[in-house]
């Protein structure tokens, strides 16, 4: 859990597609990847960020939203559910299959730490 207010990034560099409000989700955002493959789901938002709109193009990394209990979230445990599905070629956002996270995350995740350690010209002790 992250404190109510806490910076939400965009995961990937892609497109806002729907800003919603539903009575489980609270304050939502349905971001698309660039590919139009992915769809990722931030919920239980405190709000947005200040010029988010709908057809938004947006980069990795960029202030969506913050942390918050909206929804059916619990009012004193502030959170984001944060959920990726592969998108169909109907494009509707609702349909998606829910897929697992946690490749795509770690390799987000590899792939920043490999760019920093290229960057900064450091190598790791294996193999020197």
């Amino acid at each position: 859990m992250r404190p109510r207010g806490t910076p939400i990034l965009a995961v990937a560099d892609g497109v806002i597609r729907k800003l919603f409000l539903s009575r489980q989700g609270g304050l939502t955002i349905y971001e698309f990847d660039s590919s139009e493959t992915y769809c990722y789901y931030y919920a239980h938002l405190d709000g947005y960020a200040d010029d988010l709109r709908e057809g938004m193009p947006v980069r990795r990394g960029d202030v969506i939203g913050y942390v918050g209990t909206s929804g059916d979230a619990e009012p004193t445990a502030p959170q984001l559910h944060f959920a990726i599905s592969r998108i169909g070629p109907d494009k509707r956002w609702w349909k998606g299959e829910p897929i697992d996270p946690y490749p795509i995350l770690l390799r987000a995740v590899t792939a920043d730490e490999s760019a920093q350690e290229s960057s900064s010209g450091s190598r790791s002790a294996v193999g020197q």
